[in-house]
């Protein structure tokens, strides 16, 4: 009657009785990797043994035990990460402080971009429970909003702590997702904690100040008013990160938000909403009051317009490319902060230190395969000193590894199919109106060989488009008005870079190009994360860096308090 029980246990366990053993060999010992069976599950085969009335078969005895193992075993693997993936390996989504299944029964599909097949499944959740998430997030930000500053920072550098201590499953994460070579997928996970760090600290500084006005500073004044203005909360803040950062991004959303008294609803991309989930978990593992984060997934075309025009979203924080020009048109009166790509040029000029600028602009072009926002894209060097130059970076190409992430390899895939079609397009588009290819085009599903081409016209496509991939055109100038008519002939904005050895004229140059940030002597980078980031035209709206996301999600109240006659202070 109980031998269910008896076998389904293993001798450490106080249900342990081997005189009622079966006259078989008794299972093995865990594996070293599988934990045994917790306490939970022992109690729940145990019970369920002995309400039988019939005896149990050893086949029957085996199938049980081994899908308790299945499932003991699945929680090894993902140890504190355990609650957020269900039975069927599906990834939960995260609200009131609670991992959950959508109610839609339905899952979004994650690629593995080397291998292009599904990799992980999420929630694909439903409009209504967009509505409970914004109801449990409004609510949770009235209480928050009331939490002393010094608490605030307190949770978030625990999180930043637990995310830290948790770097490894993280990372790996980013490695199956989006083919992120894998240090420089830990780095990712590393500088995220301490992003949360450094914003708990200047969270307190910013927000611990405040502002006293006296009326008798303006003419005609007598000092009878007192006006003190502080910053406080905005409400509810859409966070919405782009798959190249899922977790760095969106650490530099979620920090500034939550120690400014807001609360956060994370919609993470498709490709790395699973890392997203993962450090989501760190920030419930912090003890994060329950509702003031929370975390959805699903089909774009089911809930993406819905949330950035949600009545209860009170900000929105968005990195990604044309999506953001969509949203804001739709969003209405609430406060956008967007960063939505770059054409990011840099104008070698004739004294430039040429191996300098290969180097620069190798691994500026071409780390994580061209994927981001602020790498090259285009090279706009003086004739004189083009050859050189071309040279030198091709020397340095050679150089770099290409293949799986899993191997750190420099060149990676790229994070998909279509996307690898996009940049096969500009570089045929390139080859068919004679641009100079320095080697030869080579591609393997969606992984493309880092690739420089030369003599690159404006007629070309890959001139003025956004490749998002390992290969980046040379374009030959012969005068510095000619590189700054081509910057600012661009619909983007977002960085440039300029290398001379004539400060003047490099800060002369910058001056008079329409972009965000300027780097002289260096190729475009987003940080360190303290630092202003922001684009002109059509990349982005606002500013970034931890101050300025502080303050962008924040808004001033005043009290002026009304002296019945003037008052000065003698000292």
């Amino acid at each position: 009657m109980a031998h269910l029980a008896l076998r389904a246990v293993w001798p450490s366990s106080p249900l342990y009785n081997p005189a009622r053993h079966h006259p078989v060999s008794s299972p093995a010992p865990p594996h070293p990797l599988v934990h045994p069976l917790s306490q939970k599950l022992r109690l729940f085969v145990a019970r369920s043994a002995l309400l039988r009335n019939e005896p149990v078969s050893v086949e029957e005895e085996k199938r049980a035990l081994e899908a308790v193992v299945v499932k003991e075993s699945a929680m090894a693997e993902w140890g504190v990460f355990a609650d957020i993936i269900d039975e069927d390996q599906v990834f939960k989504y995260y609200t009131d402080g609670e991992w959950k299944k959508s109610a839609s029964g339905e899952t979004v599909s994650i690629v593995n971009p080397t291998t292009r097949m599904t990799q992980y499944k999420v929630q694909a959740c439903t409009q209504e429970e967009v509505n409970k998430v914004m109801e449990a997030a409004k609510a949770a930000q009235k209480q928050w909003a009331r939490t002393p500053l010094w608490k605030r920072a307190e949770l978030l550098h625990k999180a930043a702590e637990i995310l830290k201590e948790n770097k490894d499953p993280i990372a790996e994460c980013l490695v199956k997702e989006i083919a992120k070579p894998a240090k420089d997928a830990v780095t990712e996970v590393v500088r995220s904690g301490d992003l949360l760090s450094y914003t708990a600290e200047e969270g307190v500084r910013v927000l611990g100040e405040g502002k006293l006005l006296l009326s008798d500073s303006f003419p005609g004044n007598e000092r009878n008013k007192y006006c003190l203005s502080s910053k406080i909360p905005l409400g509810v803040v859409l966070a919405i990160p782009p798959f190249n950062y899922p977790v760095n991004l969106a650490v530099s959303k979620i920090g500034p938000a939550l120690i400014a008294g807001n609360s956060l609803v994370l919609k993470p991309p498709t490709q790395g909403a699973v890392a997203a989930l993962h450090m989501v978990h760190c920030f419930h593992l912090a003890g994060f009051p329950k509702g003031l984060i929370s975390c959805i997934t699903g089909k774009g075309s089911e809930i993406g317009d819905f949330m950035t025009i949600h009545p209860g979203v009170n900000c929105i924080s968005f990195t990604g490319g044309d999506t953001g020009i969509a949203i804001s048109k739709k969003a209405g009166m609430i406060p956008l902060q967007m960063e939505l790509g770059g054409k990011d040029a840099c104008i070698v000029l004739e004294d430039a230190d040429l191996d300098l600028v290969a180097t620069n602009i190798v691994q500026g072009g071409y780390s994580y395969s061209g994927q981001r926002c602020t790498a090259v894209k285009v090279v706009l060097i003086m004739e004189s000193v083009a050859d050189e130059f071309v040279e030198k970076a091709k020397a340095k190409m050679a150089k770099l590894s290409v293949g799986t992430p899993e191997e750190n390899c420099d060149i990676t895939p790229v994070i998909s199919e279509s996307s690898a079609n996009f940049i096969e397009g500009l570089v045929m588009d390139a080859k068919e109106k004679g641009a100079t290819f320095c080697q030869e085009y080579k591609r393997e599903g969606n992984l493309i060989w880092p690739l420089l081409l030369d003599h690159v016209l404006p007629d070309m496509r890959i001139a003025w488009e956004e490749p998002f991939g390992p290969v980046l055109p040379v374009m030959r100038i012969s005068s510095v008005e000619e590189a700054i008519h081509h910057c600012n002939a661009s619909n983007f904005g977002l960085q440039g870079s300029v290398f001379t050895k004539d400060i003047n004229k490099a800060i002369m140059i910058g001056d008079a190009i329409e972009s965000g940030t300027i780097q002289i002597n260096s190729a475009p980078a987003r940080g360190p994360d303290h630092f202003p980031f922001q684009g002109l035209k059509e990349s982005g709206i606002g500013s970034q860096g931890i101050v300025n996301s502080i303050n962008m999600m924040t808004k001033i109240k005043s009290t002026v308090i009304n002296l019945p006659s003037p008052s000065y202070s003698m000292g």
